[in-house]
């Protein structure tokens, strides 16, 4: 038979089978293999009674990361907000970079919009190419946007502590009851309530994950190392990046350089390049020899 891994414990697995879990345990042959299980991926299990059997086999995977750890992902699903916690937009390009270099769709929430609308914001992320969704989780708008971008996909959310991840999901599927925070006045931020990456199964065929806050998120993670595949991670860059007059331009500050030309122009958004050049920096200090065993799950 096969399924999914949808929760991780102590090296048990509960493995979605057609909407009935059982608790495996992985067969010794994984561990000779030093394959480890993730949420998220699609296996082969040996049914042993009605609530449990033994992992098999892992199939191959479309995509997966070391932190948070999960596997086969169609979407990451960010989760920010204007109103307290504020998310600080390098963190949402870090994210959208991030899920495009693993061959994932980047999709972005804008929660609390009753409270904080952020429509210039927005714009921004529009502009680029992204799905932009504003919602609620309070009054329930954009709800059924979110639910209809979930159907038939594995999705993860992430975003700031307290930003509204749990509540979002819960509005989506009361029966979830997952436990919200409280935003701190004094911090501006939450509190982690999230404690692990765990799939649930939502209406329309979907599987959707809570994660950790954006600290899950590896900030030097090796996907995002490769400084000349950088730019390419940012969709609305990819126009302007052979008109440069040379062809090792780091798209940084460099005369001739098409980029700098479109955002001169009011074409590309000079925030979302200053994230770029954030990231650019980060993997041009990049030292592989210092991160052995960071490169993520195999």
């Amino acid at each position: 038979m096969t399924g999914v891994i949808v929760r991780s414990l102590s090296g048990f697995y509960d493995v979605d089978v057609q909407g009935q879990t059982l608790r495996c345990r992985g067969r010794g042959k994984l561990r000779y293999q030093k394959q480890k299980p993730l949420v998220g991926d699609r296996v082969e299990i040996t049914p042993l009674n009605e609530s449990e059997g033994a992992l098999d086999s892992i199939l191959p995977r479309r995509n997966a990361l070391d932190r948070p750890a999960v596997a086969n992902m169609d979407q990451i699903l960010i989760v920010a907000s204007g109103a307290v916690p504020v998310t600080d937009p390098f963190l949402i390009d870090r994210i959208t970079a991030l899920a495009i270099a693993v061959d994932c769709q980047p999709v972005i929430l804008f929660n609390k919009w009753d409270l904080v609308p952020v429509p210039e914001l927005a714009e921004i992320y529009a502009n680029a190419g992204f799905t932009v969704i504003p919602c609620s989780a309070r009054t329930g708008q954009g709800v059924e946007e979110i639910r209809s971008c979930l159907r038939d996909r594995i999705s993860v959310f992430t975003g700031n502590s307290g930003v509204g991840k749990s509540s979002l999901l819960n509005a989506l599927e009361e029966s979830l009851e997952l436990a919200t925070g409280e935003v701190s006045a004094k911090l501006g931020r939450g509190r982690h309530t999230t404690r692990m990456v765990e799939l649930f199964r939502l209406p329309g065929n979907a599987l959707a994950a809570d994660t950790p806050g954006f600290a899950a998120f590896d900030p030097q993670s090796p996907e995002l190392m490769d400084a000349q595949a950088l730019a390419g991670y940012f969709p609305e860059f990819r126009p302007y990046l052979s008109d440069c007059a040379f062809v090792d331009c780091a798209h940084v500050r460099e005369k001739g350089c098409g980029l700098l030309k479109a955002i001169e122009q009011g074409k590309v958004s000079k925030s979302r390049h200053d994230s770029y050049v954030r990231l650019y920096q980060q993997a041009k200090e990049y030292r592989p020899w210092e991160n052995r065993g960071k490169n993520g799950p195999s």
